[in-house]
């Protein structure tokens, strides 16, 4: 059984994580900041820790409790939110990591960010400036950790049920969409994959793709 902390499971492309990894016989740790998505998660199987991203304590002894086989994290806010955790919270999880010997680290970012600007429209980048130029500092910081990470970037997020055309590619220049399902189908996915340690990989659906570009997909 590999035990896996995993924070941003309250909703979106986090929860979609949690469902995978308890149906693959996983022990998920979820850290939460607030009682609201308890129930629900605990009835999944889920064992639930509350704390604050943004307090590096308080993380550093969640993650510390005990021996985790790796931190999968989809923290993040949206722009017209105050204080975020897209870099703060992740840097706190990343170090966490470090102190606590945790050698596998998963981060789920954006296509936006460091060489995947590109792949958006100008207006785009305006809008999500701020998000991503701190969703890229917490690649950075992954990536300067020494922890074995792969980082995954998808493309915009929606909510219908999984439709399995969805790839992961090495092309910093792809960009579409993708449903959240299918994004944790990539994540947990790469968590058992060496082919995805030290990569960074945009995640998009190939029937959703803006324009008609040609790429190589990412096998893992």
């Amino acid at each position: 059984m590999t035990k896996i902390f995993l924070a941003g499971a309250s909703r979106g492309v986090g929860r979609e994580i949690a469902k995978s990894l308890i149906t693959q016989g996983n022990h998920v740790v979820a850290l939460l900041r607030s009682e609201s998505a308890r129930p629900d998660l605990e009835a999944l199987g889920i064992t639930v820790a509350i704390g604050d991203a943004l307090d590096a304590d308080a993380i550093a002894s969640l993650v510390a409790k005990q021996p985790f086989d790796a931190i999968i994290s989809t923290l993040g806010g949206k722009p017209t939110d105050g204080e975020r955790a897209d870099f703060k919270g992740n840097r706190n999880l990343i170090d966490a990591a470090v102190k606590a010997g945790v050698k596998r680290f998963i981060l789920v970012s954006s296509i936006g960010t460091g060489d995947s600007a590109a792949a958006l429209p100008p207006q785009a980048l305006e809008t999500l400036g701020a998000v991503l130029a701190e969703k890229e500092q917490a690649e950075n910081h992954l990536t300067a950790s020494g922890l074995t990470y792969t980082i995954i970037r998808p493309g915009g997020l929606k909510s219908e049920p999984p439709k399995g055309s969805a790839v992961l590619t090495e092309n910093p220049n792809i960009a579409g969409s993708i449903h959240r399902a299918d994004v944790a189908h990539l994540v947990v996915s790469a968590l058992t994959s060496d082919r995805a340690n030290n990569k960074i990989l945009s995640a998009v659906d190939r029937t959703m793709l803006f324009g008609q570009p040609e790429f190589e997909d990412f096998a893992l």
